[in-house]
């Protein structure tokens, strides 16, 4: 398994970063809001509705392997969350990123399990808070406008990532405040317009061909065409992965400047490690074809999990 400076992470906290005491409180946080996300999005969906989850979660999947640079050698990648929520709302939103944050850590061991609930928090549930909120408040504007504010809204959606793994560090004396949360701030202000870019060029591309999408009524939804072109986006993305940015990703240039880069453990299993399939080796074809299972894995997740709160809904 390759060490932790060599593999994508972006946000994404290995275990031995964090301490006990902090993960588990983060854990408690998340599921105490993916809760609260299950009850509100029960019936949100009509039975037309429920494939945007998955072809959501397909996409942001898929966007998150391709790392582009930044500046000083660095590189970054998308999270996501600020359209998943400004596209499906803010709690369905929350369950998108959940599904895809923990099918990274489990299936691909990017990131660690104790600090899984903090990964979450980070990338997908305060992210989803900010960009729907900020979104919302250009209701009634003109198109113009609402893209200007969802890409500033992701872009603060990374900001307060950032601001957030830099409290958990300080919080579990992996490293002073005053050292790390410059280092991840500024090079978090650079990979959050890489954010903004291409949530505002996803909203703009659904705005021009569904924008029912971004207002769903119970007689809109994901039509069979537009599920297949939104997998289809995705698995392109995924074709796009092997040729990525290899420079370390936003927390890894922190924690080697920083210095508690030696702090990282390693994943005590693997199944797919470092996006590779192991009879494929370590190659761009391996890529490929672990970033494809991986998208139909989490677009299944985010799919079932939505048809099981649907459910729940009925037998209420």
């Amino acid at each position: 398994m390759l060490p932790f400076f060599l593999r994508p992470t972006a946000l994404h906290i290995p275990d031995g970063f964090l301490s006990v005491t902090i993960s588990v409180i983060f854990w408690l946080i998340t599921i105490v809001m993916l809760g609260l996300a299950v009850r509100r999005t029960q019936g949100e969906f009509s039975e037309r509705q429920i494939p945007l989850m998955g072809v959501m979660a397909a996409f942001i999947f898929a966007a998150q392997m391709i790392n582009f640079p930044v500046a000083g050698g660095t590189s970054g990648h998308m999270l996501g969350g600020a359209l998943a929520a400004i596209a499906l709302g803010p709690w369905a939103g929350m369950l998108v990123m959940a599904s895809v944050i923990g099918v990274q850590a489990l299936l691909f061991q990017d990131g660690g399990l104790l600090v899984l609930g903090a990964n979450i928090f980070n990338m997908g549930l305060i992210t989803a808070v900010i960009g729907y909120g900020l979104y919302q408040a250009t209701a009634g504007r003109g198109q113009t406008t609402r893209l200007i504010v969802a890409g500033v809204a992701a872009w603060l959606s990374v900001m307060a990532g950032a601001l957030f793994t830099s409290l958990q560090l300080w919080l579990s004396e992996t490293s002073a405040l005053g050292v790390v949360f410059p280092a991840m701030m500024g090079v978090h202000a650079l990979i959050g317009l890489g954010e903004a870019l291409i949530t505002v060029a996803a909203l703009a591309f659904i705005l021009r061909t569904r924008p029912d999408v971004l207002a769903p009524t119970e007689k809109t939804g994901a039509a069979r065409g537009w599920v297949v072109a939104g997998l289809a986006v995705a698995l392109f993305v995924v074709l796009l992965s092997p040729f990525a940015s290899a420079d370390p990703d936003g927390l890894e240039r922190v924690a080697m400047d920083v210095g508690f880069i030696e702090t990282a453990q390693d994943a005590s299993y693997e199944i797919l490690p470092d996006y590779t399939i192991p009879f494929l080796g370590e190659s761009g074809l391996s890529t490929i074809v672990a970033g494809v299972v991986g998208m139909l894995v989490v677009a299944i997740l985010a799919w079932g999990i939505v048809l099981l709160t649907r459910r729940m809904a009925n037998q209420n």
